[in-house]
């Protein structure tokens, strides 16, 4: 009997991915999506304080200038497929890092801006970008590393936005009164650049199963490698998936309506007699309280007594009905009241809007499925902003604007409500991999039906990973029995024999 060849270094590391550690470097790269996230959507959240100057220095309506931060959110999940298949290629951590420059120079170059066009291209086209290849990425990272504890992982990270809004919108309004709006806008650059660093310390846990399978259908059909490698990268098997869909679409509703606040609460509070300060302190406010959320959110989750999509719609239809109410505060401690509630359930609805995520599409494609997701939901951020922009033109106040944003999503809530098993107690069980190539009908399957029936090779061959084999013994499992046959290896025709370095078959 021949003793079983050990696999190279090179094999090894053609392996799909090792399993998720719960803990160790994992946490640093919580830590990495923490300052990532802090700089991605804690800074979106803060530039409400810039959109009263440029209102005021360019001379434009509401609604124009609601486009700068709406252009910015709109790139950051439409090119977001773009960096979850860069990274699925290239591996996450250039990807991140490339897309921490490109956020910092978009900031650069806006603070040399002479009209709304200028702004448009810099912070909305060129940092936008940045974000895209910084947040989908990292957010895959954090999934990858965790299992048990992976709603507290990312509950932690997504504090950062939290402290970011606390910090950032006094910080920023000073260096506005200060350096002017175009000296802060280049330390918002450089800040944006810490992102570079924090690319830099995610580490993969292996090559993504993605590539191995666009390497396997090229070793097939080269003809139709492109096509597939395409196919794989962007996860677009996920376009057929009903969960999916019927996510993506409350989704869609989540994003036009939970960045409105964070774009003209600041504007309201100023427009109903606050000063500038009281007005940054609202937002500063729900960030404190918007750390609790996420935090407490991710810890009770992961205890288990209640699925990831039920108190998601539970914090999704208190978050709508806050903001409902934010108007009907009109003194300042009743402001304050209502933003704790908003900020909290904001803060608990964020990182439970990620980890359910591989409960519906499992934890083998959330890489894309989160690209995908972000492209599909940039309908609702382009669109969120101007519409509440256009809402306080006609009417003169914010009132009809944050109506909108609850209501926005109150609607989500009820499309999240359809999802698959979503009335069932208990999670639904992982798709078994036959099931999951059946209902996808994946590119893979049909090149691997084509190329074995053209050859007439049996459809699945027997593992021999843990079967002890001689040279001329070799054993082949047909789908149609379940007897393994012996055969003599020369009587195989040749070209079905694919033999590998150490002598083992494909």
């Amino acid at each position: 009997m021949m003793a079983k060849p050990q696999k190279t270094q090179e094999e090894q590391q053609s392996s799909p991915q090792m399993a998720a550690p719960d803990g160790g470097w994992g946490w640093v790269v919580v830590g990495s999506f923490f300052v990532s996230s802090a700089l991605v959507f804690g800074l979106i959240r803060c530039l409400g304080v810039f959109f009263v100057e440029f209102v005021q220095y360019f001379g434009e309506s509401a609604q124009a200038v609601s486009w700068i931060t709406s252009i910015g959110l709109a790139m950051q999940q439409l090119m977001s497929p773009i960096g979850a298949a860069a990274s699925n290629v290239y591996g996450t951590r250039p990807v991140v890092m490339m897309g921490g420059f490109l956020s910092g120079l978009g900031f650069i170059l806006a603070s040399q801006a002479t009209s709304l066009l200028h702004l448009y291209l810099t912070m909305g086209l060129i940092s936008g970008l940045g974000w895209a290849l910084v947040f989908t990425p990292t957010v895959a990272s954090v999934m990858q590393y965790f299992t048990v504890r992976r709603s507290l992982a990312m509950g932690l990270g997504f504090t950062g936005v939290g402290l970011a809004s606390f910090a950032f919108s006094p910080l920023f309004q000073y260096l506005v009164e200060v350096y002017a709006w175009r000296g802060a806008l280049l330390v918002l650059g450089g800040l944006s650049f810490n992102m570079i660093a924090c690319g830099a310390l995610i580490r993969p846990l292996g090559r993504p199963e993605v590539v191995l399978k666009t390497e396997n259908l090229t070793k097939l059909n080269k003809c139709s490698s492109l096509l597939s490698r395409i196919f794989e990268s962007f996860e677009l098997s996920l376009l057929s998936h009903r969960g999916f869909l019927t996510y993506a679409v409350a989704i869609t509703f989540f994003n036009a309506g939970y960045f409105i606040p964070y774009i003209h609460l600041v504007a309201h509070s100023r427009h109903i007699g606050f000063t500038e300060y009281q007005a940054a302190f609202v937002i500063s406010v729900t960030g404190v309280v918007d750390i609790m959320g996420r935090v407490a959110s991710g810890w009770f989750s992961d205890l288990g007594k209640i699925r990831i999509p039920h108190m998601l719609v539970v914090w999704t239809g208190l978050l709508g009905l806050s903001l409902m109410l934010i108007p009907v505060a009109v003194v300042y401690s009743g402001l304050i009241v209502i933003s704790v509630v908003y900020g909290f359930c904001a803060g608990a609805m964020t990182p439970l809007a990620f980890a359910v995520v591989p409960e519906i599409v499992g934890i083998g494609r959330v890489l894309g499925a989160l690209g995908l997701l972000q492209l599909i939901e940039s309908v609702g951020g382009l669109l969120g902003a101007p519409l509440s922009g256009w809402l306080k033109d006609c009417t003169g106040t914010y009132t009809l604007s944050l109506i909108a944003a609850g209501s926005f999503l109150v609607l989500g809530m009820l499309v999240t409500m359809t999802l698959p098993y979503f009335w069932s107690c208990t999670a639904p069980p992982p798709p078994s991999p036959s099931k999951r190539k059946s209902q996808d009908g994946s590119i893979e399957d049909g090149l691997l039906k084509k190329t074995l029936s053209s050859n007439s090779v049996p459809e699945s061959l027997c593992p021999l990973d843990d079967t002890p084999y001689s040279d001329k013994e070799l054993k082949v499992c047909w789908k149609s029995d379940v007897t393994c046959l012996v055969q003599e290896r020369d009587e195989i025709p040749q070209e079905m024999m694919h033999h590998t370095n150490s002598g083992e078959i494909l």
